[in-house]
C-alpha cells in the first residue's frame, strides 16, 4: 500500500507553478467528442482523471497522441460508439460529459452512472433535466443512463439549482443543434468559461459564459482545433492556504488571480499578507498570529467548496473560534474526524463546522476520505508535531499533478512511500 509521509513543523517557502484545472480538463476531453477533427489540448494537469479518461476516449475509438505529460492530440473522428459501460466510467464522476457529448454526435447515449469521490448527494437531476429540454427521451436502465432523440431542438433550459456539471454537460448537447440554446441560472465558474472558449474554438457560438445565462447556437459542422487549458484556482488556493498555515513566504505562479478573490479575502481577514501580480499570488505569512474567521461556501464568485478542507485545517490554529458553513454538499465534514486524530477541536453541526484555534497538532496515521481531504491532511500535516502518514493517496492523485515535487520545491519532507 502507497502512503504520503509529512514530517512537521515545516515552512514553506519558494516559489511554486501551478497546473492545468483538473475540473476544466476533465470537461474538455469528453467535449473532443463533438469537434470535427483532431484537437490539441495544452497545459493538462498530470492527474490520474485526465490519463483515466483519454484511456476511455481511447476505447471509444479515438486516437489519443502524447506529445508531453501536459499535452495531447485527440482524434475523435474515429469514435465509433455511443455507450461507455460501467467498467469505463466507474473511477470518476466526470465520465458524466460523455452523455453530452454523445448526444450532440449522435443523438444517441448509454452511460453508466458516474463514480467519483463520495461527498454527499450530488445527483445528475439537472443534467437529465437540460436534456429533456432540447427533446432527449431518457431511460435508466441497469444503471445506465440511456439518451435518445431523433433532433435536438434547442429552446429554453432553466437550472433549479447552480450546477456546473449540469451546465457545462447541457452546452455539450446544444454543440451541434442547429436552433439557439438558453441556459438559465447557468454556472458562472472559470471552468464553465473555459469550456465555453474551447466550443468556440472548434465553431460552436457561445456567448454569456461566466453570467447566468448563456446562450449557444450550435453547428453540425464543427472543426478541430488548439486549446490551452486554464491555470487550476483550487491547487493554487490549496498552496496559498498551506503557504499561511505554515507562516511560509510563498509565490504562486501561472495564476489569474481574478478567480482566487475569494480566498484572498478570506487569508487578508485571517491576518495573512497577500500580494497580487499580473499571474502570480505571493502569499507571506512570516510572523503573523493568524486570527479567527467564518466561511461559507457559494457557487463562483462566493468561496469555493473544494477549498473549504484546506481552509479548515488552517483554522485549527487560528486564535479564537471559526465557523466553516457549507452550502454546496451535504456531507463535506469527513475530514473532520481525520484532523480530531491529530487533536483538532472542531465539533460539526448540521452544515457548520465549529473550530476552535489550539496550540499544536500532533502528527498520525490518517487517511484520506476523498480528493480534497487528502490536501486538507497534507496541510495538516505540514503545521502539526511530529510526522503524519496518509493513507488511500489516490484520492490525492486525482486532482494534484506531482504534489510530492512541488512541495519538495517549496523546501518541505514529504514523501510517498510504499507498505
Amino acid at each position: 500500500m502507497e502512503k504520503l509521509l509529512v514530517k512537521g513543523k515545516q515552512v514553506l517557502k519558494g516559489q511554486v507553478n501551478i497546473s492545468g484545472a483538473k475540473n476544466a480538463a476533465v470537461a474538455i476531453l469528453p467535449a473532443t467528442i463533438v469537434a470535427g477533427g483532431p484537437c490539441t489540448i495544452e497545459n493538462l494537469p498530470a492527474i490520474s482523471d485526465v490519463k483515466i479518461l483519454t484511456n476511455i476516449l481511447e476505447q471509444l475509438g479515438a486516437k489519443i497522441t502524447w506529445h508531453d505529460e501536459t499535452t495531447v492530440t485527440i482524434d475523435p473522428t474515429t469514435v465509433n460508439t455511443y455507450h461507455a459501460p460501467h467498467d469505463l466510467v466507474k473511477k470518476l464522476r466526470a465520465s458524466y460529459y460523455l452523455m453530452g457529448a454523445f448526444l450532440a454526435r449522435f443523438k444517441h447515449s448509454k452511460v453508466a452512472l458516474p463514480g467519483g469521490c463520495q461527498i454527499g448527494p450530488r445527483p445528475i437531476d439537472q443534467h437529465l433535466k437540460g436534456f429533456e429540454a432540447m427533446g432527449a427521451k431518457v431511460k435508466l436502465v441497469g444503471g445506465e443512463v440511456e439518451l435518445k432523440v431523433k433532433r435536438l431542438c434547442g429552446g429554453a433550459v432553466y437550472m433549479d439549482i447552480v450546477s456546473v456539471g449540469a451546465t457545462i454537460n447541457t452546452m455539450l448537447a446544444a454543440a451541434r443543434c442547429e436552433n439557439l440554446t438558453i441556459i438559465e441560472n447557468a454556472a458562472k465558474e472559470p471552468e464553465v468559461v473555459d469550456v465555453a472558449n474551447f466550443l468556440s474554438s472548434i465553431g460552436v457560438i457561445v456567448r454569456g459564459a461566466g453570467t447566468d445565462v448563456i446562450k449557444i447556437q450550435g453547428k453540425e459542422e464543427l472543426t478541430g482545433c488548439v486549446h490551452t487549458v486554464i491555470p487550476d484556482r483550487i491547487e493554487a488556493g490549496t498552496f496559498m492556504i498551506a503557504a499561511a498555515a505554515t507562516k511560509g513566504d510563498v509565490k504562486v505562479c501561472d495564476v489569474i488571480p481574478k478567480h482566487l478573490e475569494p480566498v484572498t479575502a478570506k487569508l487578508r481577514e485571517a491576518g495573512v499578507k497577500v500580494e497580487e501580480g499580473d499571474d502570480f499570488i505571493w502569499v507571506k505569512g512570516t510572523g503573523i498570529e493568524p486570527k479567527a474567521i467564518d466561511v461559507k461556501t457559494f457557487p463562483y464568485p462566493g468561496y469555493p467548496t473544494d477549498l473549504q478542507q484546506p481552509m479548515t485545517a488552517f483554522l485549527t490554529k487560528c486564535k479564537g473560534i471559526s465557523i466553516v458553513t457549507e452550502n454546496i454538499f451535504e456531507n463535506r465534514f469527513q475530514h473532520v474526524d481525520e484532523l480530531k486524530r491529530m487533536g483538532a477541536n472542531i465539533k460539526v453541526e448540521g452544515r457548520s463546522a465549529i473550530i476552535e484555534g489550539i496550540e499544536n497538532l500532533q502528527g498520525a496515521e490518517v487517511k484520506a476520505t476523498d480528493l480534497r481531504a487528502g490536501s486538507t491532511l497534507v496541510i495538516a500535516g505540514l503545521m502539526a508535531e511530529g510526522v503524519t502518514k496518509i493513507s488511500n493517496i489516490d484520492h490525492i492523485k486525482r486532482g494534484y499533478a506531482n504534489i510530492d515535487k512541488k512541495f519538495k520545491g517549496l523546501g518541505v519532507d514529504i514523501q510517498f512511500i510504499k507498505e
